[in-house]
């Protein structure tokens, strides 16, 4: 591993290294730590909040459940890397999904390649990140949908690949609920991620009536 000199800034509690590592490298120095690859520089990502957490954990579960019951691939959350393409950033997002066609680009420690959905939850620090460098990144990549989610507004935005390799906006329906595209058959309603306690993933999967289909088959979740 070759030796390289480092400097460092810091802008509104992200702190930027210059180190012009290798990716390879990066891999190696930066494993298990939440951090970023952009051309050679690193970008070390601050601790998330605790509302950061309660939402990433919900939705991780939540995801996890139902992607491993209907065995439709892989569920990942940060830190995990995701090398986005050859001339392109590794990224670290807070959720990404990669269906069974797509596994092939796991390896032990990133994904090599995009994701087939990623989700950012946004933070005070993240939020030009998020809805700037990162979407058209994502976009150019190929990340077939994009999820963000802001908690400090109580909002929550759905991005789709359409044919002319561009993102576009999803609406929810008209009771609050958004239905993937990437993770087939799954739904969320927004409402939920506002709520104070979080609801139980329990209480959720009977309202996806999957519970009485799971009783019937005899599995524990």
């Amino acid at each position: 591993m070759k030796a390289v000199s480092s400097e460092l800034s810091s802008v509104n509690g992200v702190t930027q290294i210059s180190e012009k590592l290798s990716y390879e490298d990066f891999l190696v120095q930066y494993e298990d730590k939440w951090a970023e690859w952009i051309d050679g520089d690193v970008i070390m990502v601050p601790a998330a909040s605790a509302k950061h957490q309660d939402i990433g954990s919900f939705l991780e579960n939540f995801l996890r459940r139902y992607i491993e019951y209907h065995d439709l691939g892989k569920i990942f959350r940060a830190p995990f890397q995701m090398k986005l393409g050859p001339d392109l950033p590794g990224r670290e997002p807070d959720l990404l999904y990669v269906t069974p066609p797509n596994l092939d680009r796991l390896k032990d420690t990133y994904l090599d390649g995009p994701a087939d959905m990623v989700i950012e939850i946004i933070s005070k620090e993240s939020i030009n990140r998020d809805r700037g460098e990162k979407f058209v990144e994502y976009e150019a990549a190929g990340v077939s949908e994009y999820w963000l989610i802001d908690p400090l507004r109580e909002e929550a935005d759905f991005y789709r690949m359409s044919a002319d390799n561009h993102y576009h906006h999803v609406l929810v329906d008209d009771e609050g609920i958004y239905h993937s595209e990437a993770v087939k058959g799954f739904w969320l309603r927004v409402s939920w991620l506002w709520q104070d306690p979080l609801p139980h993933v329990w209480d959720i999967w009977q309202e996806l009536d999957l519970l009485q289909e799971d009783s019937k088959q005899g599995n524990n979740l």
